[in-house]
């Protein structure tokens, strides 16, 4: 068996990099013990199943992404420039990752919920109540931008759903077409959701046409 001290992060580390690149359904408990560097019964040890390492990848990812997205999200900053740091921040991630390994790895929540939402109920619903936290992050931040009357929306957690799909929808067609540059729209397509009523870190409120 691998050092106990750091087998199991070795796991998760190999997990998550081939999810990224292969997807989940491919994988196999060797393939990945083999990118670990450990023997088989490390991977049993800390793990009953692939499906118990697949919510495990999942968890620390998260922990990771959520503290990210809480030090943009909850800064001083005015609330619109705070969702413009963080699809900046998304922007540079992905960008980071497709200098590394050559290509745009895309969302692994997203990944995951294309290939495996409808095969595996663990998975749906710790998916599931990780994007209802993203949408729980982004609607306070809404909220807080409508108070400020730089926003015009009705609903603000129906808004910030709508700009976590935008952004999960933007992120999904960098990966398709292994570009970056996909990502540019993010900010403006944001003003256009929210309605925005005011001239944003240089960029100007999309115009509303009259009806």
């Amino acid at each position: 068996m691998g050092r106990t001290s750091d087998a199991k992060e070795r796991i998760l580390s190999a997990a998550q990099m081939l999810i990224e690149l292969r997807g989940y359904s491919a994988l196999g408990v060797a393939e990945i013990c083999k990118a670990a560097g450990v023997p088989k019964g490390s991977f049993y040890y800390f793990f009953s199943s692939k499906e118990d390492l697949a919510l495990a990848v999942i968890d620390e990812h998260w922990a990771a992404q959520r503290s990210n997205w809480d030090r943009i999200l909850r800064s001083d900053d005015p609330p619109l420039q705070r969702l413009r740091q963080l699809f900046e921040a998304t922007q540079a991630d992905q960008r980071a990752g497709q200098q590394s390994c050559g290509t745009v790895s895309g969302c692994l929540f997203g990944n995951l919920t294309l290939e495996m939402s409808n095969q595996t109920e663990a998975l749906r619903v710790r998916l599931q109540q990780i994007f209802d936290a993203q949408v729980d992050m982004v609607d306070k931040v809404i909220a807080e931008a409508r108070e400020r009357d730089e926003v015009i929306v009705a609903d603000t957690h129906e808004a910030a759903r709508s700009v976590v799909a935008q952004l999960e929808g933007q992120v999904l067609f960098a990966k398709l077409y292994n570009n970056t540059q996909r990502l540019d729209a993010l900010w403006t397509n944001c003003l256009a959701i929210l309605g925005a009523t005011a001239s944003v870190g240089g960029q100007e409120a999309p115009v509303t046409p009259a009806r």
